[in-house]
């Protein structure tokens, strides 16, 4: 076992590890609680919340359906918003136009949103790209400039 090991089974939990004796008397429960605490705190921070917050953003998507919007249903299905209710959206899908009455819930995917995220995340790192080339040119220019004052 790791020296961290031992000091943490000696000094947090209060068993007796590395000591010999095979009867340890478990630590007090202070200890045990606090170490509950700790390992209800992480799964909440690792599970639960990390859930409410993309509940959160779903349910502003949901929220912010507007008519044109191309959806995706969480059952698949495929189509352009035609009508916002409070609580319920009617979509057109197919070359035949059929139109579908559901709950908002229903909707999986704002397609229309997500092409609007990504074109602005596309364009943002291309205007990251040429700053970065624009840096590199001047960088170059100062070296040519130095060095053509150092060859005089």
């Amino acid at each position: 076992m790791s020296l961290m090991n031992v000091w943490l089974m000696n000094n947090l939990i209060g068993g007796n590890v590395g000591s010999g004796s095979g009867s340890g008397t478990g630590g007090s429960p202070v200890t045990m609680v606090l170490v509950m605490v700790g390992i209800l705190g992480l799964m909440y921070f690792m599970t639960i919340r990390p859930q409410r917050k993309r509940q959160r953003e779903e349910q502003a998507m949901r929220d912010n359906l507007q008519i044109g919007d191309e959806i995706t249903t969480i059952g698949g299905i495929m189509g352009r918003v035609v009508t916002v209710k409070e609580d319920s959206i009617i979509i057109e899908t197919g070359a035949d136009r059929t139109k579908l009455r559901m709950l908002r819930t229903a909707v999986g995917v704002n397609n229309t949103a997500q092409e609007k995220l990504e074109a602005e995340r596309e364009a943002a790192k291309k205007e990251q790209e040429d700053a970065r080339n624009a840096r590199m040119e001047e960088a170059g220019k100062q070296r040519k400039k130095s060095k053509k004052n150092r060859d005089e």
